[in-house]
């Protein structure tokens, strides 16, 4: 299975503006900017955009280890902050925050399951890991 979005920049890193549109089109031509990013500006950035997928792929990894235990979540809410350093350029920290509601579950096995979707979701193993990139200039 493969997803796919494209950035489009135009411009210098700091005055130029630049859209996102994700395969989906749930992005589509989504701005974003310096001011985005590192201010308050109007518009979206990559680091908004890791924390809902970390987010979303943490919690449904519960989910289904909820559901493997025997379990059934009546609701799970996960908020995700990441930190980027812009000293450092280097995001520093990926925070989640969870309230869940699961009927008949012990905390020690509520426990063992977040470990488990805390280290095994697509996304927290990719936020450790080997980055390639195929590029092309034209």
């Amino acid at each position: 299975m493969k997803r796919n979005a494209t950035a489009i920049w135009q411009g210098s890193g700091k005055e130029g503006k630049g859209t996102l549109t994700t395969q989906s089109t749930v992005l589509n031509q989504t701005q974003y900017s310096y001011n985005s990013r590192f201010e308050e500006g109007v518009g979206t950035n990559p680091e908004e955009l890791i924390a809902a997928a970390h987010a979303g792929c943490f919690t449904m990894a519960l989910s289904f280890n909820i559901d493997q235990a025997g379990f059934k979540a009546e609701n799970l809410e996960t908020k995700c902050v990441i930190n980027l350093d812009p000293t450092q350029f280097k995001i520093t920290e990926s925070s989640l925050t969870l309230t869940a509601t699961v009927p008949g579950i012990s905390k020690e096995k509520f426990d063992e399951l977040v470990a488990d979707a805390e280290k095994n979701c697509p996304i927290s193993k990719l936020l450790n890991t080997e980055i390639k990139v195929d590029a092309t200039l034209v």
